[in-house]
């Protein structure tokens, strides 16, 4: 497995990273977000642009994610538009979601994007392929808000993200029961450890399920979710009470 390097971070060794989301509706509430976000500090900050109010406008995306940079300096940036169907705020059909990754790819702003990888093979290849061409990393990903598939199948689902092309692939399921958390774990474990390229970011959401966001050196999750303030999906804890967790696991085990 060879981890992914980016910026000031690799992602994949050592405790799992810290992403947090940005979800404001305006410019000035997503640069205020940031500020904040700098002040308790994480690894990566995640714009979810589908709540930002002017997404479908190419150019003032483009404004606002330069002065989102100007803001974080040299902290990692992902880039994503989550849409409706996986639980995100809005809806969008394919040539704008093309459009609007593309665009943001070539911005020379970010360092990562999310893309959904079930949004079809080739809408989801010629992001990738974009991406990487400017240098921009990228990672596959799925959410299931009505349940947790069974292991074979949360395998093959980040098998066919790495086979897609994607630098990292990301599963996020819901469970109805304390058994559907084991089937998380144990297909996050035998991904990293038979099948992964490189590393691989999976969660269990709700209440019950943040375990998985805090176990992710032992059994193979790379990258775990975190807020200040609002948060973007069931289940995230605060990054304050969440980095002491993680740094208590990862000298435990170390």
């Amino acid at each position: 497995m060879h981890p992914v390097k980016v910026r000031n971070i690799t992602i994949g060794e050592g405790s799992p990273k810290i992403c947090v989301p940005i979800v404001g509706v305006t410019a000035e509430e997503i640069k205020k977000a940031a500020e904040e976000i700098l002040k308790i500090g994480a690894d990566v900050i995640e714009w979810r642009a589908d709540w930002y109010e002017d997404v479908f406008d190419f150019d003032k995306v483009e404004e606002t994610v330069t002065e989102l940079r100007k803001v974080i300096g040299d902290m990692v940036l992902l880039f994503t538009f989550r849409t409706a169907k996986e639980g995100g705020e809005k809806a969008i059909d394919e040539e704008t979601y093309v459009a609007l990754n593309e665009r943001v790819a070539k911005s020379g702003q970010v360092d990562l994007i999310d893309v959904e990888a079930f949004f079809g093979d080739g809408i989801v290849t010629k992001i990738i392929e974009t991406a990487h061409a400017q240098g921009v990393k990228v990672i596959a990903s799925n959410h299931d808000f009505r349940q947790t598939p069974p292991e074979e199948e949360l395998i093959k689902r980040m098998q066919k993200m790495q086979d897609l092309g994607a630098d990292i692939p990301k599963i996020a399921v819901m469970p109805q029961t304390k058994s559907d958390i084991l089937t998380l774990l144990s297909a996050t474990e035998k991904m990293a450890g038979k099948y992964a390229k490189g590393p691989i970011i999976t969660m269990s959401m709700g209440g019950p399920g943040v375990i998985s966001r805090l176990c992710g050196e032992i059994f193979g999750s790379a990258l775990t979710f975190g807020a200040v303030g609002k948060t973007s999906a069931p289940g995230q804890m605060e990054v304050k009470d969440l980095k002491i967790v993680l740094e208590l696991l990862h000298k435990s085990i170390s």
